[in-house]
C-alpha cells in the first residue's frame, strides 16, 4: 500500500496539527472558562433584575398604601367638610331666623307702641273736642248765677285737694 501524497493527506495533516495546536494553546479550557464567565454573568444580571423586580413590586406596593391612605384621608377631609358646612348652613339659619324673629318683634313693638301714640292722640282730640262743646253748652244754657256755682265747686275741690 503506496501512500499517495495527495490533497486528502495534506489537509488531515493539517487538521490533525490545528486541533493539537488548539489543545496545546488550551483553547477549548478558554472556551469554557469564557463560556463559563458568560453563564455566571447572565446568571448575575438574571439575579439583579429579580432584584429590581422585587424592589419595583415592593415600591408598587407601598405607592398603592399610600394612595389608599391619601384617598382616605381625603374622604375625611371632604366629609369633615360637609360636616362643617352643614354646621355653618344650620348656624347661619338660626342667626337669620333670630334675626328676622328680632326684626319682627321690634317692629311688632314699634307698631304697638304707634297703635298706642295714635289712640292717645285720638283720645286727647276726643277730650279737647268735648270739652270745647260742654263750652259752647255750657256758655248757651248757663247763667251767672250757674257759671258762679260752679266755679265755687271748682274752686272748693282744688281746696280740698290741696289739704
Amino acid at each position: 500500500m503506496e501512500f499517495a501524497l495527495d490533497a486528502t493527506f495534506f489537509a488531515f495533516v493539517g487538521l490533525v496539527l490545528f486541533l493539537a495546536l488548539v489543545v496545546y494553546l488550551k483553547v477549548p479550557g478558554m472556551m469554557a472558562r469564557s463560556l463559563d464567565d458568560r453563564a455566571d454573568q447572565i446568571r448575575n444580571e438574571l439575579a439583579e433584575a429579580k432584584r429590581l423586580r422585587e424592589e419595583a413590586q415592593h415600591l408598587l406596593a407601598e405607592y398603592q398604601r399610600k394612595r389608599k391612605e391619601a384617598e382616605a384621608e381625603a374622604a375625611h377631609i371632604v366629609a369633615a367638610a360637609e360636616r362643617e358646612a352643614e354646621m355653618l348652613t344650620a348656624e347661619a339659619k338660626k342667626k337669620t331666623e333670630e334675626f328676622v324673629a328680632n326684626r319682627t318683634a321690634v317692629s311688632e313693638q314699634k307698631i304697638k307702641q304707634a297703635e298706642a301714640e295714635a289712640m292717645k292722640a285720638v283720645r286727647s282730640a276726643a277730650v279737647d273736642l268735648a270739652i270745647a262743646a260742654a263750652e259752647t253748652v255750657l256758655a248757651k244754657q248757663a247763667d251767672a248765677k250757674v257759671q258762679s256755682e260752679l266755679f265755687g265747686n271748682a274752686v272748693g275741690q282744688v281746696k280740698t285737694r290741696l289739704n
